[in-house]
């Protein structure tokens, strides 16, 4: 039976939030094709994960052995993360642009897992070639010939951690223009928000169940 880890980052809930509408998509499809798998989810919104301290930080370069109490206690709550992503099959993390980045919370889950020796830069670490599907929702669009693609900085920041230094099969799904029914001065945008999110909805579905199938044979 296959696990899915299911991270949610938006800090509005339900149909509020874009990111989380998409990924409840994914993860219902995956649970309809694949009843027998498990889910384990974290809402990193209301329940935060510890920022990397020193402690934490210095912990992943000692020898357990040689931890001083604080940093046996921080590393603890570090390695909770890292084993939880390492027995996952597949991982689905909503991602919202919050002022051209990641939300901080989500920053703090990456900073965690990113274990130098161990979920980076080692051979035989157990996240290499796991598939990560993040839903970058977005309220504009940053695409290639946009007048703000030079500020995409989440996805690009997440494909130099998961894709480049975790060693992770990553695909986006990508969600836009989600302020223009809000946003009078978007209104006229709000067809092509309705065909992002439609899209987004459809390829959540298709690689929730090809995933699902794939996994559970």
């Amino acid at each position: 039976m296959a696990t899915l880890l299911h991270i949610d980052s938006s800090v509005f809930t339900g149909s509020a939030s874009s990111s989380r509408s998409v990924t409840a998509t994914f993860r219902k499809n995956w649970e309809e094709q694949h009843p027998e798998g498990t889910v384990v989810y974290r809402d990193l919104a209301a329940d935060p994960v510890p920022h990397i301290t020193a402690d934490s930080h210095t912990a992943g370069f000692v020898a357990p052995d040689a931890h001083t109490p604080e940093q046996a206690a921080a590393f603890a709550e570090r390695l909770k993360l890292i084993e939880e992503v390492e027995a996952a099959d597949a991982i689905l993390i909503g991602a919202p642009m919050y002022n051209f980045a990641i939300p901080s919370t989500l920053k703090a889950w990456v900073d965690n897992v990113l274990l130098m020796g161990r979920t980076a830069m080692a051979e035989d670490s157990k996240l290499k070639g796991k598939p990560v599907t993040v839903v970058a929702s977005r309220g504009g669009s940053y695409a290639p010939g946009t007048p703000r693609e030079g500020y995409e900085y989440v996805q690009n920041y997440l494909e130099a951690v998961l894709r480049d230094t975790l060693a992770l099969d990553l695909s986006f799904i990508v969600p836009e223009l989600t302020m223009a029914p809000q946003n009078p001065a978007m209104s006229e945008l709000i067809p092509l928000f309705e065909a992002s999110r439609t899209k987004a909805h459809e390829e959540a579905s298709s690689k929730a169940k090809e995933l699902a199938s794939r996994l559970a044979a």
